[in-house]
């Protein structure tokens, strides 16, 4: 083979070299790039979850102080039947 010959393999290394390298790059950052977006998405669902499971926790929160009010309120007429029931005996 001749000096032009060894010329023309190592260029054509060279730019296979290249192309596999742009094409290896390409791919990474495609590949973080998608990564990046679920991960958004993902956290943004667990934004919502998160929002939703306050929400539910306040409301809990009034419904148990209503239950609470209503409670107290049986507890004093309970008192009071009890009076009256020792009261008569």
């Amino acid at each position: 083979m001749s000096e032009h010959d060894w010329t023309e393999v190592v260029g054509a290394i060279g730019i296979f070299a290249l192309l596999l390298s742009v094409i290896t790059v390409t791919i990474v950052q495609v590949a973080k790039t998608r990564r990046a977006r679920v991960v958004g998405a993902r956290e943004e669902e667990y934004r919502r979850l998160a929002e939703s499971a306050v929400q539910a926790q306040e409301a809990n929160g009034r419904v148990l102080a209503a239950l609470d009010g209503r409670l107290g309120a049986m507890e004093s007429r309970l008192v009071s039947v009890e009076r009256v029931l020792k009261e008569v005996d």
